[in-house]
């Protein structure tokens, strides 16, 4: 039996975890409505479960971790688009520090494997890394183009977003090819050339 203390903290846990549900990203769902990270993430792991034949022997239990907890210190100060992320104050940084903010009411064991999960998946340094950080771009780059986005969408903005996380694994590349295909026919229509050009 859990002692109430314990219980106690996870029940916060949760109930703070919660807000990731209210975060909005820069993508729109196919039928115009704000979509949150906690809704790319949970596709983000759909895709990894049904592309886990196609993948390299990895440890799988790991990867879906490491996606699960990837954008959860944005439930404390939402999400930076990549289009407005300034290099002099990277994201990461108040991600991390929000996300141990998010933990702290967990035993100290689950607080350090949560964070010794965000961090392998910062870093991209294994094999599961690299494979969450390019299906979360893919997963990001579907939902731009499958989204009722508003007119001025930046979708150029896509044809390199991500691209060496994507080109570090191989199958990610190839469903790259097809997505940044659909991306700059999307970008076409939305900025057609003028009769001048």
């Amino acid at each position: 039996m859990m002692s109430p203390d314990r219980l106690l903290g996870f029940l916060h846990f949760f109930r703070e975890a919660e807000r990731l549900k209210n975060v909005y990203r820069t993508s729109w769902t196919s039928n115009g409505d704000r979509e949150s990270p906690a809704s790319h993430t949970w596709r983000v792991c759909l895709m990894l479960v049904a592309l886990e034949q196609e993948l390299p022997p990895l440890d799988m239990a790991k990867l879906l971790k490491m996606v699960i907890v990837h954008d959860l210190g944005e439930a404390i100060h939402g999400d930076v688009p990549a289009i407005h992320q300034d290099a002099t104050a990277p994201k990461a940084a108040q991600e991390r520090d929000d996300l141990q903010t998010l933990i702290a009411p967990l035993p100290s064991s689950v607080q350090q494997e949560i964070l010794a999960l965000w961090d392998e998946y910062e870093g991209a340094a294994t094999l599961e890394a690299r494979i969450a950080k390019a299906f979360d771009k893919i997963e990001t780059l579907m939902q731009h183009n499958q989204g009722a986005n508003p007119v001025d969408f930046d979708y150029a903005f896509n044809i390199d977003y991500g691209k060496r996380f994507t080109d570090a694994v191989p199958l990610a590349a190839q469903f790259r090819q097809i997505i940044d295909a659909e991306t700059a026919a999307h970008a076409a229509q939305s900025h057609p050339p003028s009769s001048r050009d």
